[in-house]
């Protein structure tokens, strides 16, 4: 099974989406296999978003990332990457579509609510350094229900 690392942004804790966000996931059959709420440090978001270091907007991304607390998670199944990245949306919320998390959620582009991993490799790295305790080893009872 594969795994995507997931975090609700401080905009998204703090408009009250968390249950909602991880509601949509598990509703897919997605099962959670990794989940914390805490406050980044800046040399931490840094690292995090090290491969936009060199965009205009990493400084403020690094500000808005650090000024609230976020829910990161692990979420595991078939193709939960890219199956993920449509219920989120597109990372501006004004192309996402209805439906999606970003397109129900969200109106600014620095205001999206939620990162998702864009890649298994990316994925892989993320929960990496996340969750350097790795996932929890566990299978949902419905998993049978869910998958062939």
């Amino acid at each position: 099974m594969e795994q995507t690392f997931i975090m609700i942004k401080p905009d998204g804790v703090q408009r009250g989406l968390v249950g909602e966000i991880i509601g949509r996931f598990e509703k897919k059959g997605f099962t959670l296999k990794g989940l914390k709420l805490l406050t980044v440090e800046r040399s931490f978001a840094e690292k995090h978003y090290e491969d936009l270091s060199s965009k205009p907007f990493f400084g403020g991304l690094v500000e808005y990332i650090i000024s609230g607390p976020v829910c990161a998670m692990i979420w595991e199944g078939k193709k939960v990457v890219t199956t993920g990245r449509k219920i989120i949306g597109a990372t501006n919320p004004a192309e996402s579509a209805p439906g999606t998390i970003r397109g129900d959620y969200a109106i600014d582009i620095g205001r999206n609510v939620i990162h998702g991993s864009d890649s298994v490799e990316s994925a892989t790295k993320e929960i990496g350094l996340w969750f350097p305790e790795g996932p929890v080893n566990w299978q949902s009872s419905v998993h049978h229900w869910v998958y062939e």
